[in-house]
C-alpha cells in the first residue's frame, strides 16, 4: 500500500492546539493503481507562450456556457473550463469509467482509472495540473516538516496556457480540448487495463469529446477513443499484473473503440473525521504515516472507509441522546433501466434491507434503493454525484460491490455496484444443490421469480455492505451452535449465520424432518451486520485519536461479551489457517454440519434424472447439476479438512483475557480425519452414480470421484499443513496439539485397512493408496525447493523449507513401516488384483527409499 507522509507539530497546550490543527494529508486511491509518468502526459494540450487575450475574444457571442464546478465554454468545436483562484489547489479526484466497450473489455459502469488531481498557477502564464501521489501538510516549523517535503514532489501531468482571464479577473481560461481528447493517462484508461487489451497508439482522427456536463460538485467529461490494437489480443503484451484478454474487434479490424466517462469530483475542503480502525471490526480501511519531531517511531495512521453520515441540522444532541434521526444526506443506490423489471424491486428490497442496521446508528431513512428517473434528462449514470447498481448482459456468475471514496478520511463518494446477468445461475445451482432436500421450490431447472427474487434480493444486500464500508465475514458462521440449524424456531428468527457478509449462502443442515421455512434457509441481515454498521456510523467518543481508539475497543469488548456473534474473522488479512474463516461453510462444527450435508446430497442425487428434466435438453441439465452436487460435497471435505493442523486466531486488546493463536483441539482433528476416512477415502459408493455419468462422462474422462479423493488426499498431506502441526506439536504440548506423525498414522491405518482384513481393494482404494504412497515419495524426495521471491533486497521463502523441517524424517519412517507391513501382506492376499497392486507398491515403496 502506498504511504502518506505527514509532517505534524506536537502541541503543548490546548490553546496551542486549537490554533494549529493537523491538517490530513490526501493521496492517491488504492482502487486503481497510480502509474504517474507515462506515455501519454502532455501528449497534446501543452502550453505555448501566447498572452491571454481579452475574455471576449476566446469566450465568444457563439459559446455555449455551463456553470458548475469548472465553467465550461463550447466555442464550436473547442471546449475551455474556466478554473477560479479559489479551486486552485484543491485536491479533485478523476473517476474515469467505461460507458460502453467493445466485446470481451469488461462491461460499461466499471472503472477504468482513478486519480486524484489539482490545478494550480504555474510561470508564463500557464496552469499545472498535478497528480497527487504524495502531499506533506504540517507546521512549517516542525523541523522534521523539512525531511518530508524534501522526499516528496508531486507530478505535474499537464501544462495548460492560460488563453484569458475571467471577466472579473477571478479566474483562468483554459482549452481542454485536445487533453480530453488525447490519451493523457489522469482521464484515460489506466496503463495495465492497457497493456491487458493490447491497446497501443490513440488514433486522433477516431477520437472526440462527446460531450461536456458540469454541475455544482464535479463535471462530466464523456469522450470517444479508439486505439490501435493487436489482433492477437493480450498474447504478446508487455508483463501485466492482469491477465490478457481478446477483443474480437482488434482481430476484425486492428483498432477498438471504447466510450468514457471522466468525473472530476471536487473533494470536500475540510475532510470528513475519520474512524480509527480496528481489526476486530471489518472494515475496509485507509492509511497514511504520521511523523511528527517529538515521536519515537513513526504512526501509522488507518481508518474505516464509510460513508458521511451527520444528523440533519439541530438533531445532533437528539442523536447524541440515542433518538432515531434522519441523515443530512441518506444514502442513495439507483437502479440501472437496463435492469429487467421483474428483478428491480428485489433489488431495492436489497437494499433498504440495510435500514434497521443504520437504525442501531441512529439513523433513519438512512438508506434507500429507487428506480432510475428514465424521463430525467439532467441526470446521467456516469455522474459522479449517483450511486447505481449497474446491470451487465454477461454470462458471468458473479456481482460486485466498490466504492470511491476520498483517500485523505475514507469518506466514499458513490458506488457503482456491478450485477451480471447470469448470477442467477449461480444462485440457481446454489440453492438447488444445498435445499432441494427440504424445499420443493427448488426443484427444478427454473425458479419461480418469487424464489429467484428472494435470491437476488440477499446477493443483493451482499453487495451493497460492500459498498457501505463493510468487508467479507468468513468467520460469521462459526459462531452459529451446529444443532441450532436444525431448530425451526431458533433458525427462522435468528438466520443460520450472523453475516450477511459471509459466504454462508443455505442452510444446507436443515433436514426435512425439520420443517424449516424459507427464513430459516436464506442469508439475511443478522447480529454482527447490525453492529458493524453501529461501530462504523454510529457515535465513539473521543478527541483524539487515542480518546477514539479506547473508546472503541471498549464498545467491541462489550458488544462481544453481550453477543458472540458480532465477532469479525476473515482469511482473507488474516490467519489462513484458522477453520472458522472459510467460505461456503456454516456452524461451529464442520464435521457434523458436512454429515448432514451429505444425508440431504444422498437425497438428492438419486432424483436428479428427474428435478432436472427439460424437453429436449441433450443432457446438459444433469451433468451440470451432477457437477454441482459433487462440488458441494467436494466443498464438505474442504471445510472439514482446515481443521487438521488448524490455528485460530482471535484478535485481542490487552484488555482482554486469553491467547490470540490456540491450536484446534486435538480430539476434534482427529475426529475430522477419522470423517473424511469414512466419507471419503473408504470409497463413497453412493457418489458413483453410473447410470448419470453414462449420460454424459466419457469412461475415459476424469473420474469424478477418484478425483475427489485425490485432491482432498493432496491437500491433506500437504507439507505446510505438516510442518505446522510440528511446530504446533513443539508450542503446544503433545497433550494439545494433533502431531504430524499421528495423523499420518491414522490416515494410514485406515486407508491400508485391507492389509489386515484381507479385502479384496477395489480400484478407488487402489488409486489412493498409489497417491498416498507417490505423495510421501515426494515429501522426502523433492522434485524443486520452496519459492523465493525478493523484496527490496531480502529474500523470502514461499511454502516450507523441508530441509530445515522433521517433516522428511517422519515421510520416511511411515514409508519404511508401510512397506514392512505391505511385504508381509501381499503373499496372503487371494484376491489377483489385490495381490499384484501390493507388490506393485512394495516396489514403489523401495524406490522411494532408496532411488539407487
Amino acid at each position: 500500500m502506498k504511504r502518506i507522509f505527514v509532517a505534524t507539530a506536537l502541541l503543548a497546550s490546548v490553546s496551542a492546539f486549537a490554533q494549529q490543527k493537523d491538517s490530513v494529508p490526501s493521496k492517491p486511491s488504492t482502487s486503481i493503481p497510480n502509474i504517474a509518468g507515462l506515455a501519454g502526459f502532455g501528449a497534446r494540450g501543452g502550453a505555448s507562450s501566447a498572452a491571454p487575450k481579452p475574455f471576449k475574444e476566446v469566450i465568444t457571442e457563439k459559446a455555449i456556457s455551463k456553470k458548475g464546478l469548472f465553467t465550461v465554454h463550447k466555442v464550436e468545436d473547442k471546449y475551455y473550463f474556466e478554473i477560479k483562484d479559489s479551486l486552485l489547489g484543491r485536491e479533485i479526484l478523476a473517476v474515469t469509467r467505461f460507458v460502453k466497450v467493445p466485446s470481451g473489455a469488461g462491461y460499461g459502469g466499471e472503472i477504468a482509472n482513478q486519480q486524484t488531481l489539482t490545478f494550480e498557477k504555474g510561470p508564463s502564464n500557464t496552469i499545472f495540473l498535478r497528480v497527487v501521489t504524495l502531499v506533506s501538510t504540517a507546521d512549517s516549523t516542525n523541523d522534521i516538516y523539512k525531511a518530508v517535503t524534501n522526499s516528496n514532489v508531486n507530478s505535474i501531468a499537464q501544462s495548460f496556457s492560460i488563453a484569458a482571464f475571467s471577466k472579473d479577473s477571478t479566474g483562468s481560461v483554459i482549452d481542454v480540448t485536445d487533453f480530453f481528447k488525447g490519451d493523457n493517462l489522469p482521464v484515460s484508461i489506466n496503463a495495465n487495463v492497457k497493456r491487458r487489451y493490447s491497446l497501443s497508439v490513440l488514433a486522433g482522427d477516431r477520437s472526440f469529446i462527446q460531450k461536456i456536463n458540469t454541475y455544482p460538485i464535479n463535471t462530466e467529461i464523456k469522450t470517444i477513443k479508439t486505439f490501435s490494437a493487436q489482433a492477437g489480443g493480450g498474447f504478446a503484451a508487455a508483463p501485466s499484473p492482469f491477465p490478457s484478454a481478446f477483443l474480437p474487434a482488434a482481430s476484425q479490424s486492428g483498432a477498438v473503440t471504447i466510450e468514457l466517462n471522466t468525473s472530476l469530483l471536487l473533494l470536500p475542503k475540510t475532510p470528513m473525521k475519520y474512524r480509527v480502525a480496528d481489526k476486530r471490526v471489518g472494515y475496509f480501511t485507509d492509511d497514511y504515516v504520521k511523523f511528527s519531531d517529538e515521536q519515537q517511531q513513526v504512526e501509522n495512521k488507518e481508518f474505516a472507509v464509510r460513508w458521511r453520515l451527520e444528523p440533519k441540522d439541530g438533531e445532533y444532541d437528539n442523536w447524541l441522546k440515542g433518538e432515531l434521526v434522519e441523515p443530512k444526506k441518506p444514502i442513495v443506490y439507483y437502479i440501472d433501466p437496463a435492469t429487467p423489471k421483474q428483478w428491480r424491486k428485489h433489488l431495492i428490497l436489497g437494499i433498504n434491507d440495510w435500514q434497521k442496521a443504520f437504525e442501531k446508528a441512529g439513523f433513519k431513512n438512512a438508506i434507500m434503493g429507487k428506480e432510475w428517473p428514465e424521463n430525467d434528462t439532467t441526470m446521467s449514470m456516469e455522474d459522479a454525484r449517483y450511486s447505481v447498481l449497474r446491470y451487465f448482459a454477461s454470462d458471468i456468475e458473479n456481482a460486485y460491490g466498490p466504492n470511491v471514496h476520498d483517500p485523505r478520511s475514507g469518506e466514499i463518494l458513490e458506488s457503482h455496484i456491478g450485477w451480471y446477468h447470469n448470477v442467477m445461475k449461480l444462485v440457481h445451482d446454489w440453492y438447488m444443490i444445498q435445499t432441494a432436500a427440504v424445499d420443493s421450490r427448488s426443484r427444478s431447472m427454473k425458479f419461480s421469480d418469487d424464489l429467484m427474487g428472494d435470491l437476488i434480493r440477499f446477493v443483493s444486500s451482499h453487495e451493497v455492505g460492500h459498498t457501505l464500508g463493510l468487508r467479507h465475514n468468513m468467520g460469521s458462521s462459526s459462531k452459529t451452535p451446529v444443532e441450532k440449524l436444525r431448530d425451526k424456531t431458533w433458525v427462522e428468527a435468528n438466520g443460520h449465520t450472523a453475516s450477511i457478509m459471509d459466504y454462508a449462502r443455505f442452510n444446507y443442515v436443515a433436514q426435512p424432518e425439520d420443517n424449516i421455512a424459507k427464513e430459516g434457509l436464506y442469508p439475511r441481515i443478522g447480529d454482527y451486520d447490525l453492529w458493524a454498521i453501529k461501530w462504523g456510523y454510529g457515535f465513539i467518543p473521543g478527541a483524539t485519536d487515542e480518546d477514539q481508539k479506547k473508546a472503541s475497543s471498549k464498545m467491541i469488548i462489550d458488544a462481544y461479551k453481550a453477543n458472540p456473534r458480532t465477532w469479525f474473522g476473515t482469511y482473507e488479512s488474516g490467519n489462513p489457517a484458522d477453520p472458522r474463516a472459510q467460505s461456503e461453510d456454516l456452524s461451529d462444527n464442520a464435521v457434523k454440519a458436512s454429515e448432514y450435508g451429505i444425508k440431504n446430497l444422498q437425497r438428492i442425487l438419486p432424483k436428479l434424472p428427474e428435478w432436472t428434466y427439460e424437453e429436449a435438453d441433450l443432457q446438459e441439465n444433469i451433468a451440470e447439476i451432477y457437477t454441482q452436487l459433487l462440488g458441494q460435497f467436494r466443498r464438505y471435505m474442504g471445510h472439514v479438512t482446515k481443521n487438521v493442523g488448524g490455528i485460530t486466531e482471535t484478535f485481542k486488546s490487552v484488555d482482554e483475557k486469553g491467547d490470540v493463536y490456540e491450536v484446534v483441539p486435538k480430539a476434534y482433528q482427529k475426529e475430522a480425519v477419522s470423517f473424511l476416512n469414512k466419507q471419503l477415502f473408504q470409497t463413497p459408493k453412493w457418489l458413483i452414480a453410473k447410470d448419470i455419468w453414462n449420460k454424459f462422462n466419457n469412461p475415459i474422462s476424469l473420474d469424478p470421484v477418484a478425483n475427489a479423493q485425490e485432491v482432498t488426499l493432496n491437500n491433506l498431506l500437504n507439507t505446510d499443513r505438516l510442518n505446522r502441526m510440528q511446530i504446533c506439536l513443539e508450542r503446544y504440548g503433545a497433550d494439545k496439539a494433533y502431531n504430524a506423525m499421528e495423523l499420518l498414522n491414522d490416515v494410514q491405518s485406515d486407508l491400508f485397512s485391507e492389509l489386515t482384513s484381507k479385502k479384496p481393494i477395489d480400484e478407488y482404494r487402489r488409486l489412493l493408496q498409489k497417491s498416498y504412497v507417490a505423495k510421501l515419495a515426494a515429501i522426502i524426495a523433492p522434485s524443486a525447493g520452496p519459492s523465493t521471491i525478493s523484496i527490496q533486497g531480502l529474500t523470502l521463502t514461499i511454502g516450507t523449507d523441508l530441509k530445515r523441517s522433521d517433516v522428511p524424517a517422519i515421510v520416511r519412517a511411515q514409508l519404511v513401516s508401510l512397506r514392512s507391513k505391505v511385504a508381509a501382506a501381499a503373499p496372503t492376499t487371494t484376491d489377483t488384483m489385490s495381490r499384484i497392486h501390493l507388490l506393485d507398491l512394495e516396489q514403489a515403496i523401495k524406490n522411494a527409499l532408496d532411488p539407487k
